[in-house]
């Protein structure tokens, strides 16, 4: 991915900018992923994703790591595995800056659509897409794990990238 920068939408005073996300920045990425959610990708997750070959960015300002996205490329397609604004960041408008950058790259890799997948109660997530232009499509039945072994469902969301 070449190289993204941003003007920050709040509360960070230099350029933020996009770097891949490679092995030695797990230790600080699952940080995040531990205070974000409820039931966090795990060391192995990320480690699988990035022997894969899957794009895994990090946007990082001050040093300090704002937020990741790691997604995989299909034939016309991208699937967004993972987004996370780490939570002090959170509410600033870094997620549409992710969700920018992720948008760029996959139409340079020649999609024609994004797809996603977020719990049902995370409302918050789903304003962020719905804003962004992701459209829900349908609903995966127990996709995510909750507490107490119970399932949650998912809605699956879907944004065009054709222009």
């Amino acid at each position: 991915m070449s190289p993204y920068s941003a003007v920050p939408p709040a509360d960070v005073t230099h350029e933020a900018a996009f770097e891949p996300l490679l092995a030695d920045d797990l230790d600080r990425v699952l940080q995040v992923e531990q205070l974000a959610y409820s039931h966090p990708w795990s060391r192995a997750n990320f480690v699988d994703a990035l022997h894969s070959g899957y794009q895994a960015q990090m946007l990082t300002a001050n040093g300090q790591l704002l937020g990741y996205f790691v997604a995989m490329k299909g034939v016309d397609e991208v699937h967004l595995l993972n987004i996370t604004v780490a939570p002090e960041f959170q509410c600033q408008g870094w997620a549409r800056v992710l969700l920018d950058a992720l948008a760029i790259w996959s139409r340079g890799q020649g999609a024609q659509w994004l797809w996603l997948e977020v719990r049902v109660s995370n409302d918050r997530a789903l304003r962020v897409y719905e804003a962004h232009g992701y459209r829900r499509v349908g609903q995966r039945k127990g996709y995510y794990p909750a507490h107490n072994g119970q399932r949650e469902d998912a809605v699956v969301m879907s944004l065009s990238l054709e222009r």
